[in-house]
């Protein structure tokens, strides 16, 4: 199995406006970045930033969006699934860029016909399986941990407390049957109140393999677009 250490569908939400989104959003995140090694600023940041774009992409197109999926964190917004055209992927992009709270974006979406219900379904249920392991792992804090699922790729986003803990956490998605990948745009930064400053690795060049010391964090290319750290 290859390994590179990186929603459902908005239709339910569809009939709820921006602002409903977005308040629905912030409270929960409130509650979970009680918990996380980041602040409540960030998180509602995260949270109203996402409810933007995807109220944007949706209300744009909702067909030829409609199986795109967006997750923030820190600032950096993940673009994944499929779209039919290059110019819908190139528009997507510009339409994550829109958003205020925006400060990356990484493009991971696929030119491919719909996938259908059932493509969906299947990724969801990896999505699950791989947030139950890192659950239940006792060297990881899943609680800052994001997990998107495309077509068997797996990616992985949020604060890590350390590079073993983030490849720690590569190794429990890798483990999940139908895993094809696992990609990583976490960052890794000290716990709050330790005192230390934070830290964040950028990667140089390409990135880097599963079997030696892995670079864990991500960068900008020369071509404008974040590269996922290959695990």
């Amino acid at each position: 199995m290859s390994l590179r250490l990186p929603a459902l569908l908005l239709a339910a939400t569809l009939p709820l406006c921006g602002c409903a989104v977005a308040a629905v959003g912030a409270a929960g995140a409130v509650g979970v970045a009680a918990m996380q090694d980041r602040t409540m600023g960030e998180a509602l940041d995260d949270t109203t930033t996402g409810a933007q774009i995807k109220t944007k992409l949706l209300a744009e197109n909702t067909e030829k969006f409609g199986e795109v999926d967006v997750e923030v964190s820190n600032g950096l917004v993940l673009l994944s699934g499929r779209v039919n055209a290059p110019e819908d992927r190139v528009q997507a992009e510009g339409i994550a860029w829109s958003s205020s709270g925006t400060q990356d974006v990484a493009n991971e979406i696929r030119i491919e016909p719909p996938g259908g219900f059932l493509a969906n379904v299947s990724d969801e249920v990896i999505s699950g399986r791989v947030r139950a392991r890192l659950v239940g792992s006792k060297t990881v804090k899943s609680v800052n941990f994001n997990v998107e699922t495309y077509d068997g790729v797996v990616y992985l986003m949020g604060i890590a407390r350390s590079a073993k803990e983030l490849k720690r956490a590569a190794e429990e998605a890798s483990y999940v049957s139908g895993v094809k990948q696992v990609v990583s745009y976490v960052r890794i930064r000290e716990p709050r109140g330790t005192g230390a400053p934070e830290q964040e690795l950028a990667p140089q060049g390409e990135p880097t393999s599963y079997q030696t010391d892995p670079d864990t964090s991500y960068g900008s290319g020369t071509d404008a677009e974040l590269i996922g750290v290959n695990y």
